[in-house]
Order: C-alpha cells, then sequence, then structure tokens
C-alpha cells in the first residue's frame, strides 16, 4: 500500500500495513499522541482496509496502534482548527474528508474476519473503532470508553449499544466513562483479557487459526451472523445522521457552544502538549 504523505511535524506513515504469512497487519502509527485519529489516519486505514480485501493472500487482518495506546480518539487539535475559525469552507481546498463512520463501516462489510488488538486506552472513536471489529483482544492495561461528552461535542457512531445493552450503553454514553479491560469483557466490548506482553501473540494466533479454515465458509458465516444483526436494524442504526427523524437532533448536537469553543481555543493555542493532557486527564477515572 503506498502510505499516505504524513501531516506536518510528522515523518513517518501515519498508518502501517505489513502482510505477514496470511493476515495482515494496519498499524495506527501517531504514538507521541496517542494514536489520535486525523483525516490522514482514517484515509490510510481505508486504503489499508481496501488492500486486504483486495488481496486474496490475505485471510484476515489485525488493527492495533503503535506504542503504548491503541487510539485516544478523535484529534482534537484537528477539530479545533476548524470549530475555533468556523473554517467549513476551508474543506474545499483539502482532499475529499471521510468520515469515521464511513471508514468503519468498511471493517463491518469487509469479507475477511477483522480482529482488533488493543493496548492502553480505545476511547472515542477508537472505542467505537474497536467495537465494529469482528473480535477485539485487550491487554491488561487497556481502557476503553467514550469520554466525547465531557468536551460538549461528538455524535457517537451508535455500535456500542448492540454490544452492551440499554442500560449499560447509556450509562457509559451519558457519562463519559472509562472502564478497564475486564470490565468491557463483562459488559461485551472485549472477547478476552491476556497479559500485556501476549497481546501481539494472541491476536496473531487468532489469525493464522482463521486463516487455516475455509475460507468460503468463514466468510459466508461472517456475512451470515452480520446479516442477522442487519435484519434487526444495526446499520439503520449506524447511520442514524442521515435519517430525516434524527436531522435536526444531529444539527442541534452539532452547534458548538461558547464553552467548547473556548476549550478548542486553549487547546489550539497550547498545542501537542495541551492535547495530550486534555485526553490523559479523564483517562484516570474508572468506572
Amino acid at each position: 500500500m503506498q502510505a499516505p504523505p504524513p501531516p506536518t511535524g510528522e515523518s513517518e506513515p501515519v498508518v502501517l500495513y505489513e502482510k505477514k504469512e496470511h493476515f495482515a497487519r494496519i498499524t495506527l502509527n501517531r504514538p507521541d499522541v496517542l494514536n489520535a485519529i486525523n483525516q490522514a489516519v482514517l484515509r490510510g486505514l481505508n486504503e489499508g482496509l481496501d488492500q486486504a480485501e483486495a488481496d486474496d493472500e490475505v485471510k484476515a487482518v489485525i488493527i492495533t496502534g503503535a506504542g503504548r495506546a491503541f487510539s485516544a480518539g478523535g484529534d482534537l487539535t484537528e477539530s479545533s482548527r476548524r470549530i475555533v475559525a468556523g473554517q467549513e469552507d476551508a474543506a474545499a481546498e483539502e482532499p475529499p474528508r471521510l468520515s469515521a463512520h464511513e471508514v468503519y463501516t468498511k471493517i463491518w462489510h469487509l469479507s475477511k474476519p477483522v480482529i482488533a488488538a488493543v493496548r492502553g486506552h480505545a476511547v472515542g472513536q477508537g472505542c467505537e473503532m474497536t467495537a465494529v471489529c469482528d473480535i477485539t483482544i485487550a491487554s491488561e492495561d487497556a481502557r476503553l470508553g467514550e469520554p466525547q461528552i465531557r468536551h460538549g461535542f461528538g455524535l457517537p457512531m451508535l455500535i456500542v449499544p448492540w454490544l452492551m445493552g440499554l442500560k449499560q450503553s447509556k450509562e457509559l454514553l451519558l457519562t463519559g466513562a472509562i472502564m478497564d479491560a475486564h470490565e468491557a469483557q463483562r459488559l461485551g466490548l472485549v472477547n478476552r483479557v491476556v497479559p500485556n506482553d501476549k497481546l501481539d501473540e494472541e491476536a496473531e494466533n487468532l489469525a493464522r487459526r482463521i486463516a487455516a479454515l475455509p475460507q468460503a465458509t468463514v466468510r459466508a458465516d461472517k456475512a451470515l451472523i452480520n446479516r442477522v444483526f442487519e435484519l434487526m436494524g444495526i446499520l439503520q442504526s449506524l447511520n442514524y445522521q442521515q435519517q430525516p427523524a434524527f436531522a435536526d437532533l444531529a444539527a442541534s448536537a452539532s452547534e458548538r457552544s461558547e464553552e467548547t469553543r473556548e476549550h478548542m481555543r486553549r487547546l489550539q493555542e497550547q498545542g501537542w502538549e495541551a492535547f495530550i493532557q486534555t485526553r490523559n486527564q479523564p483517562f484516570a477515572d474508572k468506572r
């Protein structure tokens, strides 16, 4: 895969693609900012998924993060530039923007099983990415949650209610809580929890097991399981922002209060260090 050009200030590709045996590893590669998800990351992930889908030798895909976190979620500094200055018109000068929803839905529709290997924090868009993967393996130090509400913006991709249930998903989404790996496993966000130093080994062993199975059956089983949930309405739920009934609600939620704008101004002025501090502050919270 031709790696997307790194954004200003980053000298390495922000997404790495590696083919190993009969599976692919896609690695979010912005460890200095806890693999925060910006447009370059979304483009790289999108291209990696396309490459894995097109390669008949790839039977399974692992998505993971470089460094000490899976992903701290959406890149607040990229958002701040658009929110503070109202730079929605600037998008016309950029490549067509990808939404996280668009890329994560591709994980759902990929014909091959996708495994999330999660260490450290997977929050906000990072949590949603792990949730939409077919199987999620977490290290013992993993922390998952949806803290967007603490910043006063960010409509979630509504995959969590399908995995956790009504009461638990409301508590998570309405409080911005962060949960540890074992709690996430108990509530259905994680399949298994492994020692920190065994995460990559466990994920790769699982990918090898899947690759060794009859592939027509593997793909049919994934499609059939997905179809059951599609008949129950999961795609309509994930695509709620495109439905007329939710248009006013989505528009209201996207309006930025002055408090949110001020938060973004401080973040923009103080730079990456403020980004890290802002993202790390709620991580100490426990359920």
